[in-house]
């Protein structure tokens, strides 16, 4: 079977393109959103999923939901999605339409979780030095996990940074057990 990444990443990526030719990333970002929370509703599932509607209604049906707020362009991604049965792609095509934003804009969202509440300046630091290690222009979110004891918890995609006493217990416990 199929990942679902597999099939949304090509529209993800040529939508990308055409916004960027068109000069319209974060109107495109807009409408992806917008549209992808749509799908997400029960209601409008359960409407796209008739066996009655034809594949210009369900379009003519996301149109109409969204009133006005999609142009003619984006219409015509949304024929094409919904010509190859897709529609229901549409949150993973937006999450992959922002990964590939982020990577030309080459900007990188990091969670950072600490024990305790970091202030504006802490994480104006942090974002700095992560900034100059991954050489991408770092967007941190910050949460507080209390679970953590102390110390720092940052993952950066695939890169993970456990700098918090409860990762370094674990990697005791570990060590004694082996």
């Amino acid at each position: 079977m199929l990942n679902i990444n597999t099939l949304a990443r090509p529209y993800a990526k040529a939508a990308y393109e055409h916004a960027s030719a068109a000069g319209q990333v974060d109107a495109w970002s807009a409408m992806l959103a917008l549209t992808a929370a749509a799908v997400t509703e029960p209601v409008v599932l359960k409407q796209l999923g008739k066996p009655e509607l034809t594949q210009d209604d369900k379009v003519a049906f996301l149109k109409q939901l969204c009133d006005g707020d999609i142009d003619d362009s984006f219409g015509n991604f949304l024929s094409i999605l919904s010509e190859n049965d897709r529609l229901t792609l549409l949150p993973t095509v937006s999450e992959m339409f922002e990964a590939v934003k982020a990577q030309a804009n080459r900007t990188l969202e990091v969670e950072v979780q600490s024990a305790f509440e970091l202030s504006a300046e802490q994480l104006q630091t942090l974002a700095a030095a992560l900034s100059k290690r991954l050489d991408r222009t770092v967007q941190p979110k910050a949460t507080v996990n209390p679970a953590l004891i102390g110390g720092l918890h940052i993952r950066a995609g695939d890169l993970v940074i456990d700098g918090s006493v409860r990762g370094k217990l674990n990697k005791l416990a570990e060590a004694l057990k082996s």
